[in-house]
């Protein structure tokens, strides 16, 4: 199982985070290019899914599966939305994202009187913290 890399976006789909642990290939963009061009394809997604879902959705988007890797989804109700790739076989995705946002995002950045909602990660704890949660995981392998 893999962890290749993670994108956190505000609500306003500003890129506070992205980190990278096994990622294979480069996009040749620039990271800003990349983030644009997820986001755009993760607010498409969200409305495809909640217009032509033929049940009433709750949780909507949660996860894309391609031959080649899964885009996992995780959106807090105040909008922080969490975007990781990973392998097809990594199981339990989603709650890692859910302790990154309850363990590191709120605890490190949120509680950080220093940090201004929106604006780019830049606490070296929070980076740390992090790191150490994704590679404890067992989904992450280096």
């Amino acid at each position: 199982m893999t962890i290749h890399n993670l994108y956190m976006f505000d609500r306003h789909g500003v890129l506070m985070y992205y980190g990278e642990w096994n990622r294979k290939r480069q996009s040749g963009m620039t990271i800003e290019e990349e983030a644009k061009l997820m986001y755009g394809m993760l607010y498409s997604i969200k409305n495809f899914v909640n217009k032509m879902s033929p049940i009433d959705v709750r949780e909507g988007f949660q996860c894309y599966r391609t031959s080649k890797y899964a885009l996992n989804y995780f959106e807090t109700p105040s909008g922080v939305k969490f975007v990781m790739n990973t392998d097809l076989h990594s199981q339990g995705v989603r709650e890692l994202l859910q302790q990154i946002n309850s363990q590191i995002y709120i605890e490190y950045c949120v509680k950080n009187p220093a940090y201004k909602s929106g604006e780019t990660i830049q606490c070296e704890l929070f980076k740390t913290k992090l790191d150490e949660l994704v590679k404890q995981s067992p989904i992450f392998k280096s």
